[in-house]
């Protein structure tokens, strides 16, 4: 099985930012399958452009533009890419980094996908930070990738402990982003009541509702500008913003830029 050494990745490297502990490598990827191998050290996965199917000894994820993966150090797993153009940023993570702020990577085992969009959000921005700061971007990206760990680390306790309504208010969430969904028909659909829902929604989400609905719609925003195939104010409407101006002013406050600057930064190499 191949052993692949830091910063080293199957494909074309477009560039490589080496940080203390702390590799950011951008690859473009161009072998249509590549055998089982592992890494020599944890690291993240994200699909910036294009389509990848990736398996591993449990499950086999079929990633698009904006999915999260995580992987253990020496965890296995094959790639196979379909036609097309499919682009990846990873962030790999030394021991000694976590050591030194006192994480123990041992505790978060495997590969897994992740879909809280809090923590796609934050590697949008340790991506933006890499493109417009390069080596400058130390800070940012520590910062940045404390606080996706610490969400990786909350989820991963909190997994299957939370009540079943959250877990479908969230499926329901997540599966019509761009739909005018009511309170009622949320707590309703989870068989809770509404002021309970409305009440302890962000003991689970960590926002309240409406935020939460936010950050979904230009999560999947962000996704579709990736996939440059539909213009700005199609992709609102898509994502269920009421109008160009509704979407621009959601897209910065959850993003930090607005959707023009978003698709420039994608053309950064």
């Amino acid at each position: 099985m191949h052993h692949l050494q830091k910063g080293i990745f199957y494909g074309q490297t477009n560039e490589t930012v080496s940080l203390d502990g702390i590799t950011l490598t951008d690859t473009v990827y161009t072998h249509r399958k590549v055998d089982w191998h592992y890494h020599e050290h944890a690291y993240f996965t994200f699909i910036l452009e294009g389509n990848v199917i990736e398996g591993n000894k449990k499950e086999v994820y079929n990633c698009t533009p904006g999915t999260l993966l995580f992987h253990n150090w020496q965890e296995p797993h094959y790639n196979i890419k379909p036609d097309g153009f499919t682009r990846g940023f990873h962030v790999e993570i030394e021991k000694h980094w976590f050591d030194s702020l006192g994480i123990s990577s041992s505790d978060l085992q495997g590969s897994l996908t992740i879909s809280n969009p809090d923590s796609k959000l934050l590697m949008y921005k340790i991506f933006r930070a890499n493109k417009l700061d390069g080596n400058g971007s130390g800070l940012a990206t520590e910062t940045l990738l404390i606080e996706l760990l610490c969400n990786l680390y909350l989820d991963d306790k909190t997994s299957g402990k939370n009540p079943k309504w959250v877990q479908v208010v969230n499926e329901i969430l997540h599966d019509r982003v761009a739909d005018s969904l009511t309170l009622q028909y949320l707590a309703e659909t989870a068989g809770i009541h509404p002021v309970h829902l409305s009440r302890d929604f962000s003991k689970y989400f960590h926002c309240t509702l409406s935020e939460y609905t936010r950050k979904l719609k230009v999560e999947k925003a962000l996704s579709l500008i990736a996939l440059k195939t539909q213009s700005l104010t199609e992709i609102a409407y898509e994502c269920g913003f009421s109008d160009q101006s509704h979407f621009t002013r959601c897209f910065k406050e959850v993003n930090g830029l607005n959707p023009s600057a978003h698709l420039k930064l994608l053309s950064l190499k």
